[in-house]
């Protein structure tokens, strides 16, 4: 804390000199050593930059920037002070401006000319323009390098650590160019102040100096000439330094790497490259009145550079041979490789090369962004967070298939036509068009391949059509829903448990571990999400389980508990409000059987049902399905409180689409028709 203290009150203190400086006047002796001290400052911070890796390592130069300028504005004015009143503003201003100029004032006054010509003509301006241009493409492509963030995050390529260290990253350099962009207007300034400032030394001395001084013109042109580019040449140096360090800043490549490494390795990587300008320069040298030590002995020297640098080359890439296949050999013997093999990913999308365009963001496919959605809206609509979904390219597949595994084992596949669109009546269409037959792959419903032309007039009659993307993210966000009781870890819960703790401590400090451990309430939500019930509300979820844990430890009868508070969200799931919701009951007798089926063990509750009663039971539920489904409604049936769970099981392998929701579930203002009952009578 003091070291960043002392370094706040030295920034300080330049800030505070720079502005004394322009009013206080200070000695020539003095005034030598500031501006040993600016130009000490201008290298360091161009060799700063020029070593630089990455630009973020310069993240203070706009602020320094503002700075050097007012510290270097100060120094002109008090040297100016000198110049006008005392026709002695130091040895380095007269050193300076006696030396460059060799002691002709002529040569002088070009030679600074030219300095002032080369820095705000080529390097302000095109420091200026990168700046602009820079900032400019940085914030524009700030969207897409969010995106390509989150499609690593999601394919596991990185962390959540990293894509939180590569997002704040990413925000620094929008930050820096956009600065840069508005810090490069000091550097033009500076350069524009500074020849004014010496215009005004040269007039204004000529005339102190004849005036004051009793002068003659020559003289006091003279003396004021070589005073003036002095100044100015100890004013633009360390300005064009400054220059210099914006420029090499704005215009590095995002690498981590110094300009130095990235000259050297670019320029003089090609070995044909240099013997064919070394042969060039040679030849020069041989047939024109070229100076031939010059351009013999320069070309002479990158042949054998060239030649050297391919040898090295050859041998480079037989070493790195040897040592890749070393590697590889080290890499199966060693004893932990054969445990990274063991790892299973909890969700796999494999495809076929055919669909990797669909998946890669350079070939402007939108399937990693649509993975990325999936894991959000299943998040939103059942309150659980799907696991990292790894996609990778399968060889092995067709060019246009697709798998999808859950914790390794396959459970679901599909196939697409790249660049067709995929049309399905929704029931009411009667013109048909003409296409390839298929099936959609989340439903297994029929439907048509169409090609792009063909698109428009499938919709303007009626059918519903499908890109390639939309068909797997809607296949894949189906499969997880059927899955996502069992992508359910402890781990998971345990996760669950603490966000919610943070505002209710009580509730989970009686619930966990006094009452229920991490497993029993991994086995609650599972049961709840087997059945598509959202655990967003984890608070009542928790509340109910405080409720009852104390008299039971059924995980089954806990569920059911939970679910009858959660009547409001299962109603408005199922039943549409101020509507008739069609459903069917389950007759008393059928209810009766399977209570008096129910065997209580200490692994939990089974059915021991006679098997004719049990097929009795199915074939009934099957037909009331399809009577149900004809009418167009889901087939729901309503069955007693204590009967639910042992129903849903008999009938959860068979019927998986089927809705079995207790009176208990039922919010008050329902309203329901009955058009039957499940009954072994009709069999």
């Amino acid at each position: 804390m003091a070291k960043v203290f002392k370094m706040d009150y030295a920034v300080a203190v330049y800030v505070l000199a720079a502005l004394c400086f322009l009013i206080v006047p200070i000695p020539n002796s003095m005034l030598d050593w500031l501006i040993g001290f600016n130009m000490m400052v201008a290298f360091m911070i161009l060799f700063t930059a020029i070593f630089a890796k990455e630009t973020l390592e310069m993240s203070s130069f706009p602020t320094l920037l503002l700075f050097t300028t007012v510290f270097r504005i100060s120094l002109n004015v008090s040297s100016t002070r000198l110049i006008l009143s005392t026709g002695q503003p130091g040895r380095v201003v007269e050193t300076f401006g006696g030396f460059v100029g060799g002691g002709d004032v002529v040569i002088g006054i070009i030679v600074f000319i030219i300095l002032i010509i080369v820095q705000m003509m080529i390097i302000n301006k095109g420091t200026e323009r990168v700046s602009e241009v820079t900032a400019r493409f940085t914030l524009d492509a700030m969207p897409g390098k969010q995106m390509a963030i989150d499609a690593d995050l999601n394919t596991g390529a990185i962390t959540d650590k990293e894509a939180q260290e590569r997002r704040n990253k990413l925000q620094m350099e929008s930050a820096f160019f956009g600065s840069m962009d508005g810090a490069t207007k000091y550097v033009k300034g500076d350069a524009t102040a500074g020849l004014v400032i010496t215009g005004i030394n040269l007039v204004g001395g000529i005339i102190m100096g004849v005036a004051r001084q009793g002068m003659t013109f020559g003289d006091a042109m003279n003396r004021y000439s070589i005073l003036t580019i002095g100044d100015g040449l100890v004013s633009q140096i360390p300005s064009l330094l400054i220059s210099l360090s914006t420029g090499i800043i704005v215009t590095k490549a995002a690498k981590e790497e110094s300009i130095g490494d990235m000259v050297v390795s670019q320029i003089f990587r090609n070995p044909l490259a240099m013997q064919i300008v070394g042969a060039a320069l040679t030849l020069l040298g041989l047939v024109t009145p070229l100076p031939i030590p010059v351009f013999c002995g320069m070309g002479l020297l990158l042949v054998f550079v060239g030649v050297r640098l391919e040898s090295t080359k050859k041998v480079e890439a037989v070493e790195e041979e040897v040592l890749e296949a070393e590697e590889e050999a080290e890499e199966i013997r060693r004893h932990e490789n054969v445990t990274s093999l063991l790892s299973v990913d909890p969700i796999e999308l494999e495809f076929g090369y055919g669909i990797i365009p669909l998946a890669d963001v350079n070939q402007g496919g939108d399937l990693l962004d649509r993975v990325v959605m999936i894991r959000r809206q299943i998040a939103l609509e059942l309150g659980a967070v799907v696991p990292i979904i790894r996609l990778r390219d399968n060889i092995q597949l067709n060019p246009n298939q697709y798998i999808i595994k859950i914790k390794g084992i396959q459970v679901s596949e599909g196939e697409i036509l790249f660049d067709h669109y995929m049309a399905m009546n929704p029931g009411f269409v009667e013109e048909e068009i003409t296409g390839i037959p298929t099936f959609e792959p989340s439903f297994h419903l029929p439907a048509i391949w169409i090609t792009e032309a063909q698109r428009e007039r499938a919709e303007s009659v009626g059918y519903t059509v499908v890109d390639p993307p939309s068909i797997i993210a809607t296949h894949l966000t189906e499969i997880i829903r059927r899955h996502i009781d069992e992508l359910l870890t402890r781990q998971d819960v345990q996760s669950l448990i603490d966000n919610i703790k943070e505002n209710n401590t009580a509730l989970i400090d009686e619930l966990v571990p006094k009452l229920l451990g991490i497993g029993d309430i991994q086995k609650v939500l599972q049961n709840l999400l087997k059945e598509g019930i959202s655990i967003r509300d984890l608070v009542t979820i928790f509340e109910t389980l405080a409720d009852y844990a104390p008299s039971t430890r059924d995980t089954d009868l806990l569920t059911e508990y939970v679910r009858q508070s959660l009547k409001r969200a299962i109603s408005n799931k199922y039943f549409a409000p101020n509507e008739t919701t069609t459903v069917a009951t389950l007759d008393p007798n059928i209810e009766k059987e399977l209570l008096g089926a129910v065997k209580h063990t200490e692994q939990g509750d089974i059915l021991a049902l006679d098997p004719d009663i049990t097929q009795g039971i199915l074939n009934a539920t099957d037909a009331m399905i399809h009577s149900l489904e004809e009418r167009g409604t889901n087939p729901i049936i309503i069955t007693s409180p204590i009967v639910r769970m042992y129903y849903k099981k008999l009938t959860a392998d068979y019927f998986a689409d089927l809705i079995v929701i207790s009176y208990n579930e039922i919010d008050s203002d329902v309203e329901l028709q009955s058009i039957g009952m499940v009954s072994l009578n009709d069999n």
